[in-house]
């Protein structure tokens, strides 16, 4: 338990910045018309033509919804919400063997998201530090706008 509520605070803050700060500052996002299953399955299927091996899906909208009463909210964040998490076994090697450190990056995650309300679709992901982990951020830049492509 002592887990979950941890993971969950470390989600929640991350959510409840506002979306200029995180937009501005750490965030790489494009937004589309495409139905929210298109650019899900968009998503997916841009990792796996790469192959690589989606290892995890977060169902971050389903959770919120889900503990929203538990939290003490009456605010309904997300239509709906998954991030997706893969690995590069060569490109994390690459970052890795430039700087060990790199570790904490991985795996990368790409997220999908709908507000109430709104007709669009965002998707979008962190971005990196300058140097070598830009092979990474221009990978997910790759997946992310290949997953909207109309």
């Amino acid at each position: 338990m002592k887990y979950f509520t941890i993971a969950t605070s470390c989600v929640l803050g991350t959510l409840l910045l506002s979306p200029a700060q995180v937009q501005a500052q750490d965030m790489v996002s494009f937004e589309t018309g495409l139905t929210y299953d298109d650019v899900t399955f968009g998503v997916e299927s841009a990792i796996t033509d790469r192959g690589f091996v989606v290892d995890h899906i977060s169902h971050v909208g389903d959770m919120l919804e889900r503990t929203r009463a538990d939290v003490g909210s009456d605010v309904v964040l997300f239509q709906q919400a998954d991030v997706y998490s893969f690995c590069s076994a060569k490109l994390s090697r690459q970052v890795m063997e430039a700087d060990p450190m790199n570790i904490t990056f991985c795996p990368y995650n790409i997220f999908v998201a709908q507000r109430p309300g709104e007709d669009h679709v965002t998707v979008g992901f962190r971005t990196f530090p300058a140097g070598e982990m830009q092979v990474i951020q221009n990978l997910l830049t790759e997946i992310a706008q290949e997953a909207i492509e109309e």
